[in-house]
């Protein structure tokens, strides 16, 4: 069958007769100036591109194609007021659809507004990763360089493996570590404190900074922290985000910590692990925090479906 008699016609057709008769419907009965029009006709264009690589139209779009459209958007890094305009571009022409009964279901409704979405940043690909873990050297000559570079290798690899926040790195104590056991006790937000594992690559790196990097840092001082600056200083916030965005140049990106804990995040999900685990690692105290990852989980679920089911991919 059709869309509502429009399906003898090609996609491209039916979507700029729906188009073109809500536009006019926008000049004539609601009489919009053309800047205006102008707007409307360029968010609806866009949401029309985006269904024709899915090989849909207005007309039977549905709704997780509207929030995958949305997703879309933010992952392109479009902020929240342009996303939310070309929102209620959508939800006015679907209400137009519906009041000419060209639809009987309007995919705009309960959308979330952009202002309550949840939107994960960036992370990196495992491959990124790998360089960016290898990526600090010596800068200076001598031992301090030396020292400094292989503290900045252990420093990413603990952000890596677990997740931490910068607040919570430069916070770690040596009686917090566990080497042998293979984790760390991270103290977050709010003094809640959490045990965080560590991977085989992060407890090797570790003890390799103990050995021969953290006693030529804090030279004749005495300090509690685990990572430290030249002259057993305290590392500041802003001294961790220059090593991180420094790793990452090389490769021609520009990393936050923030994302170092998100790709943690993000390559634990991909590979299987459950939002509970997730949630733990994170220390976040709800579980609608961690529920960001779900479509990550899900993007995972419906490939490894179509991949394996005998009856997943088109006879």
């Amino acid at each position: 069958m059709s869309d509502n008699g429009h399906t003898s016609c090609v996609p491209s057709e039916v979507n700029s007769r729906v188009v073109s008769g809500f536009l006019d419907y926008l000049k004539v009965e609601k009489g919009l100036a053309p800047l205006t029009v102008a707007a409307y006709t360029t968010d609806v264009g866009q949401f029309v591109g985006f269904l024709g690589k899915r090989k849909r139209t207005l007309l039977n779009a549905r709704r997780h194609e509207v929030r995958d459209f949305i997703l879309e958007l933010f992952a392109n890094s479009v902020d929240g007021r342009s996303v939310g305009r070309k929102l209620s571009a959508l939800r006015h022409l679907y209400r137009y659809l519906l009041l000419d009964k060209l639809i009987e279901h309007d995919p705009t409704l309960n959308i979330d507004s952009p202002k309550q979405w949840k939107v994960l940043p960036k992370s990196l690909a495992r491959d990124e990763m790998e360089l960016m873990l290898r990526a600090p050297k010596s800068t200076s000559k001598g031992k301090h360089g030396e020292a400094i570079a292989l503290r900045d290798r252990a420093m990413l690899e603990v952000f890596y493996a677990g997740a931490l926040r910068v607040s919570e790195i430069i916070a770690v104590k040596l009686e917090d570590l566990k080497l042998d056991l293979g984790y760390v006790l991270v103290r977050g937000k709010g003094d809640k404190e959490r045990i965080v594992p560590l991977g085989k690559s992060a407890q090797e790196m570790l003890a390799a900074y103990m050995k021969h990097s953290r006693p030529v840092l804090v030279g004749e001082r005495t300090s509690p922290l685990l990572f430290l600056g030249r002259g057993g200083r305290m590392l500041t916030r802003q001294r961790v985000w220059q090593m991180v965005r420094a790793a990452s140049s090389s490769m021609g990106r520009n990393a936050s910590p923030h994302m170092l804990r998100h790709s943690c995040a993000t390559h634990m999900v991909e590979n299987g692990a459950d939002l509970r685990t997730i949630q733990t690692i994170l220390g976040h105290s709800d579980i609608s925090t961690t529920q960001v990852y779900t479509h990550l989980a899900l993007d995972r679920l419906k490939s490894v479906y179509q991949k394996h089911h005998p009856r997943a991919k088109a006879r």
